[in-house]
């Protein structure tokens, strides 16, 4: 024989290694060889296969597989089959994976071979590992990752006792990881998700005792106190017949604390806090630390570890940036403090007054380093170099810390560095020392609001600021969490005991003198912005200014670019350059941002310095530039709509994107500063255009994210139109208010705004307010249940976009006038509307649009009773709503599948999109909660959980009643007692 033909027959491949195999029993039993899959084969042939594998290489006898396979009756030929079976494998897997011995067979699970039982176990002994030291985060993940092995129905189809008892051992299993992942996932604060998947476990496993106590623990969470002691209701209800027992001590227990309201209860568990350095003595020779050093533990601590590295490498560098006034010295002096004990031989200290208009000179400040290590002054050199010589070799061998604050830059600091084992140096400086080799850099944040009202009380008394703590965090808030203003607002306080916290937070309120009211004594906010804006070379000075003038909470670097009409280059070329003076902070990669009190400098500065016709100009390229790419936007995510046709022109460009992905990637990143822009160019020649950004927009109304933000916008632009008379502008916000309220539930106001925005239309004539309006009308009529005179609005609606052009509006029509037609009991024929509809979307493009129009089309073919083609349109259009990042969306189609579920009497599936659809929010406000709490009840009765349905149906009768809603009616029946018969 060949030395091929034997490698052949022992299983191995022609260069001698063994194949790599890999098996799956958690789901259909498969094999695969090398990463090809390999036929398992017939039903019990996989029943042997997976016999062998859960016996982890132990070898199982032939009567011991025969009874696996065939339990008490085998067929007469048995063991011929068994050899059959066995032979087949060998040859699928080869004859180094299955071994005859002993009279039986064992597969041997070595080097290079997977099984998935294996690899869910590895995971899952990590999580545990991971919970025990406190990663809670991890240990979720590694669950997930266990639970991951799983691919349906364990041991799928395979015949024979043996499968069936590993399949409820390994279910058993499975359903443990979970409730171990689950328990994670409240600990870590994702109670609300949790519901929903809880309510489903439950519905499939109504006699486990823990999925019952996670689920009461979520929805007490969630906000859902009442449905919570209904699931234990329901729970010794149902054990009390099935098992004529009580429940379990803990979930009787969480029972009562859910009673007691327990404030713990309430809370997730918190994550660990990080251990934080230990406290070291203060050095002789810097400036006194401040007695209330506040906060800032995870940067003593960072720092402090820092300095401890100098035992161990040259010298440990460490410099710290920040934006003025934001405490880089104090930390400094306090971190230098606390690490006397490391440095016997000195502290050295220098105020290098980078900030100022002369920063000190390093020649000078090695003079007097020198001086103060003991050098007479005739011994001290003239030249820069000999000095740092001398310094230098004074240092070798003694421990020393150095701290140089109020660096201006590398150059400045890299003649004073020590450079010798054992010393450290400690930098503050405005600028990123990017450039100081092996420096360890910090940037140094604002205070959190809790470290802002400590240091305000610290300096004001606890008894002041206790009975007005509201009024103290407006304080701390105005200060923008800026030490250093907070601790101005503080002394001034403290000086005035006839001041109460609220007039100081009234004070800074306006904020055009807020600067002003910010400096006591020699201290003063305004001056510490001074020295950095006096430093600015002109291209600079005129960027700071400019950006200023942005309401928005950041600017990208294209929009910057408009604001200050220059290129995308050069512009984050002086962008990065206002950084690494840390008078502008980098928000996000492309994205800049100013600190509150920087932003309300650097305004005060363009109202100064920058002439009013440039301050006009920039903002409206700003204007232009967000116009023109939303108008883009709006164009790719509805293609063909003639909407943009309508638009007010624009003189600066926009972006232009390849893919709707990019184009949503942006308006949705560009959400908060579009709509301020929307805002702020309402109160000037930008009127027209805000309104027509609003409407290029309207995707943010939808959003749920950014509907009420968007809401206040369009509110602006609707009461500027109004006292400048612009009817145009007026009627173009009052449509987009009508379809943010539509949104948000309050079909009052939303009626109104669409009634006055079509009496406009009379003087405007503007073909694309009326048929958004009439169209918004046809749905407020809907939503009232007023179905035949939302058919008339659809049939106006119709004519007005057919005569525009606009195709996709024609669909979005066709789609209401299908929900009308099938409220009127005329299914046929609003299947045959919204039909026509998702023709005319699919025409255009796969758009948002299109989604919509399935969601008519299910909702039509439920009605029908076609419940399996209603689902299916509905998870086409879930997908659609998810990719345009439409949550509210993705609830409300949630909530149609529940319905179809229920119309096919599928109570669990039901229950489970009713859970999601309250997770998710959904159109409608309070009032399409109640339609989904309505729908959850009766999924849940039908479930046997009737104490939870009932708490489902008093809550929504509660929202209805509140709304006068007529579907309150339903709610009390449902309530109703039965009565009998």
């Amino acid at each position: 024989m060949d030395a091929e033909g034997h490698t052949a027959r022992a299983g191995l491949q022609p260069d001698g290694r063994r194949h790599r195999l890999r098996f799956a029993v958690l789901g259909p039993v498969r094999a695969w060889r090398d990463g090809e899959q390999t036929g398992a084969g017939s039903p019990q042939q996989r029943a042997l296969l997976a016999a062998l594998l859960l016996r982890r290489g132990q070898t199982a006898t032939a009567q011991e597989l025969v009874d696996a396979l065939w339990g008490e009756e085998p067929p007469q030929r048995a063991l011929a089959a068994l050899r059959t079976y066995a032979s087949r494998l060998r040859k699928a897997l080869g004859a180094e994976a299955l071994i005859s011995e002993s009279g039986g067979y064992a597969i041997r699970l070595g080097p290079g071979t997977e099984l998935d039982a294996d690899t869910a176990a590895a995971r899952a002994a990590e999580a545990e590992k991971a919970t025990a030291a406190g990663d809670r985060a991890r240990a979720r993940e590694l669950y997930d990752a266990a639970l991951a092995c799983w691919d349906g129905e364990t041991l799928a189809s395979v015949p024979g006792p043996y499968a069936e008892n590993q399949r409820t051992r390994l279910e058993e299993w499975r359903l443990s990881l979970l409730e171990h992942r689950l328990g994670l996932d409240l600990q870590l604060g994702s109670h609300a998700e949790a519901v929903s998947e809880l309510t489903a476990l439950t519905a499939a496993h109504p006699l486990r005792e823990r999925l019952r106590e996670l689920l009461m623990l979520a929805l007490y969470r969630a906000g859902r106190q009442a449905e919570a002691l209904a699931v234990y209701a329901d729970t010794r209800r149902l054990l009390a017949e099935e098992l004529g027992v009580d429940p379990r001590p803990e979930l009787a227990e969480l029972q009562q604390r859910i009673l007691r309201a327990d404030e713990e209860l309430a809370r997730p568990a918190e994550e660990t806090a990080p251990a934080h350095a230990a406290a070291f003595v203060r050095p002789a020779q810097l400036p006194a630390t401040v007695p209330d050093f506040t906060g800032r533990a995870a940067f003593v601590a960072e720092l402090s570890a820092q300095l401890l590295t100098a035992e161990s490498r040259i010298m440990a560098v460490s410099a710290v940036a920040g934006i003025g006034g934001v405490g880089k010295t104090t930390l400094a002096i306090h971190v230098a403090h606390t690490a006397r004990d490391r440095f016997p031989d000195g502290q050295l200290y220098a105020d290098l007054q980078g900030a100022g208009h002369r920063p000190a000179e390093p020649k000078a400040v090695l003079g007097a380093f020198l001086r103060a290590l003991g050098t007479p002054d005739p011994a001290i050199p003239d030249g820069v170099e000999e000095r740092a010589a001398l310094y230098r070799s004074l240092l070798a061998g003694r421990r020393v810390l150095l701290l140089l604050d109020n660096a201006r830059d590398a150059a400045q600091i890299r003649p004073l560095l020590p450079g010798t084992e054992g010393c450290a140096a400690l930098i503050t400086s405005r600028v990123r020392m990017v450039d100081l080799a092996g420096a360890h850099l910090v940037d140094l944040d604002v205070m959190s609001p809790e470290e802002a009202m400590t240091l305000f009380t610290r300096i004001v008394g606890a008894e002041r600021v206790g009975v007005e703590r509201e009024a103290a965090m407006d304080v701390v808030a105005a200060c923008g969490f800026l030490p250093l203003a907070i601790r101005i607002a503080a002394a001034r306080l403290a000086a005035r005991r006839t001041w109460t916290v609220s007039t100081l937070a009234r004070k800074l309120a306006d904020e055009r003198r807020r600067l002003d009211e910010l400096q006591a004594g020699d201290l003063a906010v305004k001056a510490t912005f001074e020295l950095g804006y006096s430093q600015l070379e002109d291209g600079q000075a005129r960027a700071f200014r400019l950006l200023g003038l942005a309401d928005g909470p950041d600017v990208s670097v294209h929009a910057a670019a408009a604001l200050l009409d220059r290129d995308p280059e050069q512009t984050e070329d002086l962008l990065e350059s206002l950084v690494d003076i840390s008078l502008l902070e980098s928000a996000a990669p492309g994205r800049y941002r100013f600190h509150d009190l920087v932003r309300l400098y650097a305004r005060a500065c363009a109202e100064r310095d920058e002439p009013a016709a440039e301050r006009t100009a920039a903002l409206s390229r700003l204007l232009d530039f967000y116009l023109a790419t939303a108008a883009g936007v709006f164009a790719l995510a509805r293609p063909g709509d003639r909407t943009v046709a309508h638009l007010a022109a624009t003189e600066y460009p926009g972006l232009a994107f390849e893919d709707r992905a990019a184009a949503l990637d942006w308006l949705f990143s560009e959400a908060d500063c579009l709509l301020a822009g929307v805002e702020q160019s309402a109160k000037g020649d930008g009127l027209r255009r805000a309104a027509d950004l609003l409407i290029t927009a309207k995707d943010l109304a939808d959003s749920g994210i950014h509907s009420l933000r968007y809401e206040r916008a369009a509110t602006a632009v609707r009461k500027a139109a109004q006292a400048a008379g612009d009817a145009r502008a007026e009627s173009r916000a009052r449509i987009m208010l009508t379809h943010a309220q539509s949104v948000s539930g309050d079909l009052e106001a939303a009626e109104r705004n669409a009634e006055r925005a079509l009496e406009l239309t009379r003087s405007t004539e503007d073909p694309m307010v009326r048929g958004y309006a009439l169209n918004d009308r046809s749905i407020i009529a809907l939503f009232r249940q007023h179905y035949a005179e939302g058919e008339r609005y659809c049939k106006q609606a119709l004519e007005a976009f057919r005569a525009d052009g606009n195709r996709p509006c024609e669909a979005s029509v066709l789609c209401n006038l299908s929900r009308a037609r099938l409220a009127l009991g005329q299914t046929e024929d609003a299947i045959r509307l919204a039909e026509q509809g998702v023709a005319i979307y699919e025409e255009m493009g796969r758009t948002m649009r299109l989604a919509n129009a399935r969601y008519a089309l299910a909702m039509a073919l439920t009605g029908a009773g076609r419940t399996d083609e209603a689902l299916d349109q509905l998870t086409q259009a879930l997908a659609i709503f998810h990719d345009s990042r439409q949550p509210m969306w993705e609830g409300a189609t949630h909530l149609r599948m529940a319905e179809a579920h229920l119309t096919a009497h599928r109570p669990a599936q039901a229950a489970t999109h009713a859970e999601h659809a309250l997770t998710l929010r959904v159109t409608g406000g309070d009032w399409r909660r109640g339609n989904v709490l309505m729908v959850l009840g009766r999924a849940l009765d039908a479930l046997d959980q009737t104490d939870r349905a009932r708490a489902c149906w008093q809550d929504a009768l509660r929202i209805f009643e509140a709304r006068k809603s007529p579907e309150a009616a339903e709610a009390r029946s449902l309530l109703a007692p039965p009565t009998a018969a």
